[in-house]
């Protein structure tokens, strides 16, 4: 299943842990990430978002790259912010 992405600051920080540089955000108006997570593995590529709004994300089929999971954020895994830290402040008291 895809997964979509439009919050353009997310979206920098994807590409930015990757190190990808093959995408410049300023050609698009509104950037969709959209990516597959599969066996520690993120498929991903950009959407503008009325050409995706059009086609539908469920006629998604390909990607564009692929990357080990453990350089994404661990927003891409399902790991939120919020949810990291409040784990991390249990390890703390637990110590």
């Amino acid at each position: 299943m895809m997964h979509k992405e439009t919050d353009k600051v997310r979206i920098r920080e994807f590409l930015d842990l990757l190190g990808n540089e093959r995408y410049d955000l300023r050609k698009y108006t509104r950037p969709v990430l959209v990516y597959k997570v599969d066996d520690q593995t993120v498929f991903y590529s950009l959407w503008e978002d009325d050409l995706l709004n059009r086609f539908g994300l469920n006629n998604v089929d390909g990607w564009d790259y692929k990357e080990d999971t453990i350089f994404c954020p661990d927003w891409v895994i399902g790991i939120e912010r919020d949810e990291l830290l409040a784990e991390l402040d249990e390890d703390d008291d637990q110590d």
